[in-house]
């Protein structure tokens, strides 16, 4: 059982001569030591008694308090030498006088400055988006992990709700990274699992549709007569690359190198997850980058000509940039394309991913291959797909009422 004592550590005299009082633990011929702030001149303490000599002014309330904290410490040393050896000088200095509150901002700020040295710059963006929304509802006041209630949580979506005039998936999004700081500073140990407020509040979020091509859209789509040569063309065309490919992501299809390209398969790293990936090109697919291939006498980097060869890729916040401009003009103009191919849906890039998908299941592949064919980390991400194909095959049912 490890001895406790109240000290007055004359070693640690400071420069006005005032030494602090310390619990004192020695556990298995090792010796800690925890502080009780209070500082006192030598001549206040009765080194005998081990107590604050009645010539101080507060000497009864100080007296008190010691003697407290002294019967707290030795109950919790007691309690977790019957039950448990792992208790830290930390961790009962916690229980004891309690815990400091964690400044939640320089918190958040260590976690985001992560996602620039990992280069995610998206997720950079985004977080700090988050947390820069927080600061401005808080008039940039600090605030701490404590002081984040369900009560709080409340407030700050009714404001990204009426004064911000955010949608119910955004202030989702906003309050998941939320979410993700209180994780994040339970499992380093500075905050107790209780003062999360998240196990109290339940995040909100709305149904998304997500549209995808039948194979017949599909087709009229592949079938449009567009002008020879444009970026409309280019951009049609690497969006059915993509319905074939895998539901290439727009990020990879722009940096898709002649070099990943082996006449048969695409063998490339996913920029959003950095997993190797290779897929083996069905034909449809193998047309169109075939039609891209340069003659002997011109050298080009990129499959589709949109990002420069010169693209300095050592810089990722200009590699991000140049991705975010191209999608941008490609989203536009897939948007005319379907008007023009008199399809209603909302098209972007990214429905040439869930296309890909509808159709690898609809074709009977295995939804642990899709999952891997699309540069999933887990499963679950791709049973949202098998949900889609279930709910068709009940409105094709439904032919029989």
């Amino acid at each position: 059982m490890p001895s406790i004592a109240i000290v007055f550590r004359k070693d640690k005299l400071n420069k006005k001569q005032e030494a602090p009082v310390h619990l004192r633990i020695i556990k298995d011929r090792k010796i800690s030591y925890i502080s009780t702030s209070i500082m006192l001149p030598e001549k206040y303490w009765d080194e005998k008694n081990k107590r604050i000599r009645s010539s101080h002014a507060n000497s009864a309330r100080l007296n008190s308090y010691l003697s407290n904290k002294f019967t707290e410490l030795q109950d919790e040393i007691f309690e977790h030498e019957t039950v448990s050896k792992s208790l830290t000088t930390r961790h009962l200095k916690e229980r004891v006088f309690g815990r400091k509150p964690t400044e939640f901002f320089v918190f958040a700020q260590e976690i985001i400055e992560r996602y620039l040295v990992e280069n995610r710059i998206a997720t950079y963006d985004k977080a700090k988006s988050t947390i820069n929304k927080l600061r401005l509802y808080l008039n940039d006041n600090s605030i701490s992990f404590q002081d984040i209630t369900p009560e709080f949580l409340e407030k700050y979506e009714n404001y990204m709700r009426k004064d911000c005039h955010n949608k119910p998936n955004t202030i989702h999004t906003n309050l998941k990274f939320l979410r993700k700081l209180f994780n994040d500073a339970f499992r380093r140990g500075l905050i107790e699992h209780a003062q999360n407020p998240f196990l109290k509040y339940r995040l909100k979020e709305e149904k998304t549709q997500r549209d995808y091509l039948s194979e017949q859209e599909l087709n009229r789509i592949e079938d449009l007569k567009l002008t020879k040569g444009t970026r409309m063309e280019l951009h049609r065309d690497m969006f059915v690359f993509a319905s074939y490919a895998g539901g290439l992501r727009v990020s990879d299809a722009l940096k898709l190198r002649w070099s990943d390209f082996d006449g048969k398969h695409i063998n490339f790293t996913i920029k959003k997850t950095g997993q190797q990936l290779s897929i083996n090109l069905p034909n449809k697919a193998l047309e169109i980058i075939k039609r891209y291939k340069p003659s002997k006498n011109i050298k080009r980097f990129f499959v589709f000509p949109i990002l420069p060869d010169d693209l300095n890729n050592n810089d990722v916040r200009v590699v991000d940039t140049a991705i975010s401009n191209a999608t941008a003009y490609i989203n536009k103009n897939l948007k005319i394309i379907a008007e023009k191919a008199g399809i209603k849906k909302r098209l972007s890039f990214h429905v040439s991913r869930h296309t890909w998908a509808t159709q690898a299941l609809r074709k009977g592949i295995s939804i642990d291959k899709v999952s891997k064919l699309m540069g999933h980390a887990a499963i679950a991400e791709t049973q949202i797909y098998a949900k889609i194909m279930s709910e068709e095959l009940d409105k094709a049912m439904e032919a029989f009422n």
